[in-house]
């Protein structure tokens, strides 16, 4: 795996990326994706920031969101949008993007549809629907 085995190993890319935009060190490859992301994020510097954090859990209960579960879901949809897959999907961001006027607002909306596909997906026991995510990506077109 590109990025680890474990949680840990894969949060550590984060924080990485993180020093080495820092230390204005050259980044390779994914690394400039994901210090795209990064900058998108700046609520999640500070926590970038702090090394001590690397184990920390994000609890709904607790009312908190998981940052590098949302910044792992902007990841996804970047590698969707590179490879156009599930077929459409390229389109369908152009679409998008005319609609929200920039691409964190766009990349938002469609990471939503993403994270709910994959729910669905767990709770019924099945692999994610491609079909359903797309008619979720379409459904944005048609909200006003």
């Amino acid at each position: 795996m590109m990025f680890g085995q474990n949680r840990q190993q894969l949060r550590q890319v984060f924080f990485d990326v993180w020093s080495k935009m820092q230390n204005r060190q050259a980044l390779e490859g994914v690394e400039r994706v994901l210090a795209q992301i990064i900058e998108m994020h700046p609520e999640y510097h500070a926590l970038l920031a702090d090394p001590d954090k690397l184990d920390k859990d994000f609890t709904v209960e607790s009312g908190e969101s998981n940052p590098f579960l949302h910044m792992g879901l902007h990841i996804s949809l970047h590698e969707q949008l590179s490879t156009d897959r599930p077929t459409g999907i390229r389109e369908l961001y152009q679409q998008l993007l005319q609609k929200y006027g920039n691409h964190h607002d766009c990349e938002h909306a469609m990471i939503d549809c993403l994270a709910e596909m994959l729910w669905q997906a767990q709770r019924d026991g099945q692999p994610p629907s491609e079909q359903a995510y797309l008619r979720a990506l379409q459904r944005l077109l048609d909200k006003p």
